[in-house]
């Protein structure tokens, strides 16, 4: 059982919006962008057959199927989706109290920190130059690995990146990180930085 509340009227509401797609088998896709930062916002899109995410969690609803991102999932925890009418037609409203709230603690794993800062703060502004960054692993003692994606692989400015804001942003987050790697400088694992 997926942790949002879609109401009836909000179903309803939807649902007719959806029939006026002539998209048969089309549905909504629910995420949050940023979640789990002040900046986090819940989105529904439309999504047509194949635009799902392998990952997503499918609700069944009566006449439609919601997808779930799965990164923003924990975060709409206790959300609902409803539809108020009022005098000017009415309105589909989101409230996910969690959206915002990070979901690590300071006793969660290095490595779901880590993973945690990469999905709300750092891919995000990378996304805007179609890249991103992946965890790889934590090696050593507190050094993080990690692989760039997208328009970051291959780009000269990479480890500027890198270095600037990726590593200041995990090491002013997380304490205990003493330090990030790319993942092609796996050859250099003898005096890394020294």
């Amino acid at each position: 059982m997926s942790a949002i509340t879609i109401t009836d009227a909000a179903h309803d509401y939807l649902a007719d919006l959806l029939s006026k797609q002539n998209t048969p088998g089309i549905g909504i896709r629910v995420f949050i962008t940023q979640p789990g930062t002040q900046y986090a916002e819940t989105c529904i899109a439309y999504c047509k057959p194949g635009e799902e995410k392998p990952d997503d969690t499918a609700l069944g609803l009566k006449s439609f199927t919601a997808y779930i991102d799965a990164i923003s999932e924990p975060f709409l925890e206790a959300a609902v989706v409803d539809y108020a009418s009022d005098r000017m037609g009415g309105q589909l409203t989101i409230k996910a109290p969690n959206a915002k709230v990070p979901m690590v603690g300071e006793d969660s794993p290095l490595n779901e920190r880590i993973n945690y800062y990469l999905q709300t703060e750092i891919n995000p502004g990378l996304a805007s130059h179609g890249g991103q960054v992946n965890l790889v692993d934590v090696v050593e003692d507190g050094v993080a690995v990690l692989q760039f994606g997208g328009g970051c692989q291959g780009c000269g400015q990479v480890d500027l990146t890198l270095k600037d804001g990726v590593e200041r942003t995990l090491l002013e987050r997380i304490p205990e990180l003493k330090a990030v790697r790319d993942v092609t400088d796996h050859t250099q694992k003898e005096n890394a930085y020294y």
